[in-house]
């Protein structure tokens, strides 16, 4: 995987004759602090340390300031974080580079105005039309001191969290497997907001390659073995809603692969599915050179419905594995990979992946239910977070097996996790939680399998979604809320109002908070049929990523006081938050414009 670094660039007072000098070992020390926290905090999504360099040398002027560009461009420096104690010269010592994302730590200190620095580049950014984020402690710091406040050190991860998200994108494919599925306006792919916001490349693979590669045999014949002994052990089949059901024709002449074949299949689906998108240096020992080279993916997608899922089993079992935090190889990193080819809900889920390094859930936004309404169907009543009413995710595809929840903290409680911290144990618990169900028929004539689970934890978790807004452009939705467990009678009566055989998600989103003052506008407000959620209350890392690459938050409810964007976006306004991020990103544009 790509590594983008951030570049550390430790200013200074340029006067030479007694400050200068008596600054220098205080000032690199600052970069030094800086860089440690972020290389022991943070991790690339393949699991790796995230690499910082710092500057070969404090920069008094632009003679340095040159130094430091020059270095930084032979490191692939995403995103530069100046550290200063004292006064410098703003416009002299400030990155200029158009192609970093910059945040500038100014150290609240008294003994040299650190802050003063911190606000003329802070002003000059702001007139040269770079944004950067302003970084500044609330408790004033002696000028020996060596720890970094709690503040600063969210501010700092926060900063580099998503700088490195935007250069792990960069560069990077969008393939979409087939075309849009069901009339699905998420799975119309637009290659400008990937282009030009995101900086990524768009690929487009018919799904009969898929078929070419099965017929052909293009795979590792090996792991295949290895994968289809792991679904034998570890894949479970759970209901066959099909049994008894009396079809009509049209469904029961259109199922191709035989029942007793469809695992296989799957299994080849999934491996066929993963090369494509990566590639695979086995193959070219089997003499298929080019399929071998991948193309170059972070993220994907699968139309399925309905050109191949009316004869050949769905995708479910790929789009779930895909997600996942392990297969048969064990814990491994997840792909966003999106049901029906929502590409859209695809970059929402890579959105929370990149912010958390869990696996990305896939679901419907299936349905909202009331307090009033869960007890006129089930007799009970709704109670604890999910007293206010609960949101229905659900969905065939994608939802990745750590959503079962069965994961464990060290407190023993379920919960998902970094891919990198699940165990073995975790693996086989995730496991032993979901059944694979037969696809119902109605729905998918050439059969397949769906997860099948329930997340079994209260977890917090956060629920995004980008949308495409004629006159707008793209916006990005955020809802932090938790998981509900329900009494088991409860979940029965509710989810077999439904698909049953799908995985089911119980969400109650935090309300009172901006527009989200109801579960029920949670609902009525999402921009979609589709969502993506994550473990955690990442909302505020999501709108520091959503800022630095231009794109406006329509619909959140992270509190105030964690918002974390630009300081030139100020300028825009301040006492309409929202509306101040609309107007920024507007006349900032996309990122790679």
């Amino acid at each position: 995987m790509n590594h983008p670094r951030i570049g550390i660039r430790p200013t200074i007072d340029g006067r030479w004759g007694g400050v200068r000098e008596s600054l220098e070992e205080q000032t690199m020390n600052m970069a030094k602090r800086a860089a440690k926290l972020i290389s022991e905090n943070l991790r690339y999504p393949d699991g790796e340390p995230v690499e910082v360099v710092i500057s070969p040398t404090t920069i008094g002027g632009g003679g340095e300031a040159a130094i430091c560009e020059e270095y930084f461009s032979k490191e692939n420096v995403v995103g530069t974080l100046t550290v200063t104690p004292c006064w410098c010269y703003g416009t002299e010592t400030m990155d200029l580079n158009p192609n970093t994302i910059k945040a500038v730590w100014g150290f609240n200190g008294t003994e040299r105005p650190g802050a003063v620095y911190l606000a003329a580049v802070m002003a000059a950014y702001a007139q040269r039309g770079l944004p950067a984020f302003s970084i500044y402690g609330t408790e004033v710091q002696d000028k020996d001191e060596t720890t970094i406040t709690e503040d600063v050190k969210k501010k700092i991860l926060d900063f580099a969290r998503a700088a490195v998200a935007v250069g792990i994108m960069k560069n990077k494919s969008y393939v979409n497997i087939g075309a849009v599925s069901m009339g699905i306006a998420g799975s119309v792919v637009n290659v400008d907001f990937l282009q030009k916001y995101l900086g990524m490349r768009t690929e487009w693979v018919d799904m009969t390659e898929v078929l070419r590669r099965i017929n052909l045999e293009i795979y590792d014949h090996e792991e295949y073995e290895k994968a289809l002994a792991w679904v034998k052990e570890y894949c479970k089949e759970g209901m066959d809603i099909n049994a008894g059901k009396n079809f009509p024709e049209v469904i029961t002449k259109s199922r191709y692969i035989p029942d007793d074949k469809q695992w296989e299949f799957c299994v080849k689906h999934v491996l066929i599915v993963r090369d494509i998108l990566y590639g695979n240096p086995k193959l070219s020992a089997l003499g298929w050179h080019e399929e071998a080279l991948g193309r170059n993916a972070i993220a994907g997608g699968f139309q399925g419905q309905r050109m191949w899922t009316d004869w050949l089993p769905n995708a479910d079992f790929t789009e779930a594995i895909m997600a996942s935090g392990f297969n048969w190889n064990g814990k491994k990193m997840p792909t966003p990979f999106a049901t029906e080819n929502d590409t859209l809900n695809g970059v929402a889920m890579m959105f929370g992946w990149l912010s958390t390094g869990k696996a990305p859930i896939f679901s419907d936004v299936r349905t909202y239910w009331s307090p009033d309404a869960v007890k006129r169907v089930s007799g009970k009543e709704l109670s604890g977070h999910a007293k206010n009413g609960i949101i229905h995710l659900i969905n065939s595809g994608a939802s990745c097996l750590d959503a079962s929840a069965a994961a464990k903290d060290a407190n023993g409680k379920g919960t998902m996790k970094e891919w990198w911290n699940l165990t073995k144990e975790d693996i086989k618990a995730c496991c032993e939680a979901t059944d694979w169900c037969r696809a119902d028929y109605e729905y998918f004539r050439g059969g397949g399998f769906s997860s099948h689970f329930k997340t079994a934890a209260e977890m917090p978790v956060t629920m995004i979604r980008v949308n495409m807004v004629e006159g707008v452009g793209p916006t990005l939705q955020v809802i932090e809320g938790h998981t509900c467990v329900l009494e088991d009678e409860v979940h029965k009566i509710l989810d077999e109002r439904t698909s049953k055989t799908w995985p089911t998600t119980w969400f109650a989103p935090k309300i009172g908070v901006g527009a989200a003052d109801s579960v029920y506008n949670v609902m009525a407000k999402w921009g979609a049929n589709h969502g993506a959620t994550v473990e955690g209350h990442v909302g505020d890392r999501l709108l520091t990523l959503a800022s630095m690459l231009r794109i406006p938050v329509a619909f959140h409810n992270v509190e105030e006081g964690r918002i974390f964007r630009p300081h030139s976006f100020n300028g825009f306004g301040t006492a309409d938050l929202e509306g101040q991020d609309y107007r920024a990103c507007a006349y900032y544009g996309p990122l790679y414009k």
